[in-house]
């Protein structure tokens, strides 16, 4: 063989053993979850955002895939497939649960839009700017970690993958905070009379 040919046939041979091993690998143990999202998280992701769309509904697809093959991980057998295919059918799943719960939620009607514009047109500025202050009264008794994520996904729409990546923190958390930190904003915002009944 030619170096070229040579070296691309050693390379190959590197990527095959390497993938051989993932899928032969079982979900013993963190480094191995680790190992096999390193593998396959992205093609996977690109599977759920085609199939759903929405980037930030993947990702919690794929972190869905994995948490799901954490917890039945004694079911798979290299015997019978691939780790590659064992995941994917898994994600397929996980693609249809997240369908699902996805028709449940009814989309934002335009005429309900449209009032709503109205009404923001009716508000006295005033009013708006009290709005604000209470907002940021409100914000600023939430833990620092919650109000910075709040901020962030809430106010500036930033995704939670985006801020995850920032924070150097899985995006599980980010939403866990964004979750807890909306709640505890409500439970301010209700406790000082500031919500609308």
């Amino acid at each position: 063989m030619a170096g070229r040919e040579r070296q691309a046939f050693i390379v190959g041979v590197r990527v095959w053993r390497a993938r051989r091993k993932a899928e032969e690998a079982s979900f013993g143990s963190e480094k191995d979850v680790r190992a096999a999202y390193t593998e396959y998280g992205g093609e996977l992701l690109g599977f759920a955002h085609s199939a759903l769309g929405d980037h930030q509904l993947a990702e919690e697809v794929v972190q869905e895939v994995f948490l799901r093959a954490w917890r039945a991980s004694s079911s798979f057998d290299s015997s019978r497939g691939s780790m590659r295919t064992w995941l994917y059918a898994i994600a397929r799943n996980a693609v249809v649960d997240a369908r699902r719960r996805r028709a449940v939620r009814p989309p934002a009607a335009p005429a309900e839009d449209a009032g709503r514009e109205k009404a923001d047109a009716d508000v006295d500025p005033y009013d708006q700017l009290l709005a604000r202050i209470e907002l940021r009264e409100a914000l600023d008794r939430l833990r620092r970690e919650h109000r910075e994520v709040v901020v962030e996904v809430y106010f500036l729409g930033r995704s939670c993958a985006d801020v995850a990546g920032e924070l150097g923190i899985p995006a599980s958390s980010v939403r866990s905070r964004l979750y807890h930190g909306i709640r505890a904003l409500r439970g301010i915002l209700d406790e000082n009379g500031w919500l609308a009944p």
